[in-house]
């Protein structure tokens, strides 16, 4: 619970509190952005392909960069996190959805999807993993290539490109 950390917080920081986790996140340090998502999604010689741009949050923390943002939908509104370390990522959404996905060159990991409709274990496999960011301007690129299994069937290889940059009318 948030409240068990107050002694480690200033005026202007909060925190975001994940099942395995505390993220604390100072509020000034939060860039405004414009990010351009692209998820290809290949199974069984069909092709999907879904964009999404959306305005939303950069901020670094440690050796981590940090994009926020939510996704609206008829059916309610899910927040997405994603974390880019230097050899891994990892993406939590909560809302609507909850899912945890964590991405490792060559490694299979775990992770988690829960909707109203019910839970499933899924598991990552990540074949490219790749983030390019300018040092002194709020602006990058993030690509990720994957194989999702969902209980242990494979349900797709993932292409996802994720291209932000500070967003100057804010």
């Amino acid at each position: 619970h948030p409240l068990d950390y107050p002694s480690i917080l200033s005026n202007n920081e909060k925190v975001i509190q994940y099942k395995k986790g505390v993220i604390i996140m100072t509020e000034e340090a939060m860039v405004p952005v414009k990010i351009h998502l692209t998820t290809v999604i290949r199974l069984d010689n069909e092709e999907e392909k879904y964009e999404l741009t959306v305005f939303g949050s950069h901020y670094r923390k440690k050796n981590a960069v940090y994009l926020k943002y939510d996704e609206v939908q008829e059916d309610g509104t899910t927040h997405t996190v994603v974390k880019i370390s230097k050899d891994e990522a990892l993406i939590l959404r909560s809302g609507h959805i909850k899912m945890r996905l964590r991405f490792r060159m060559s490694e299979e990991l775990e992770g988690s999807h829960e909707s109203p409709y019910g839970s499933l274990f899924l598991t990552t496999k990540t074949k490219h993993l790749k983030h390019q960011q300018s040092e002194d301007t709020c602006e990058g690129k993030f690509s990720l290539i994957y194989d999702l299994y969902m209980q242990g069937t494979q349900a797709g290889q993932y292409e996802m490109k994720i291209d932000y940059k500070e967003d100057a009318s804010k």
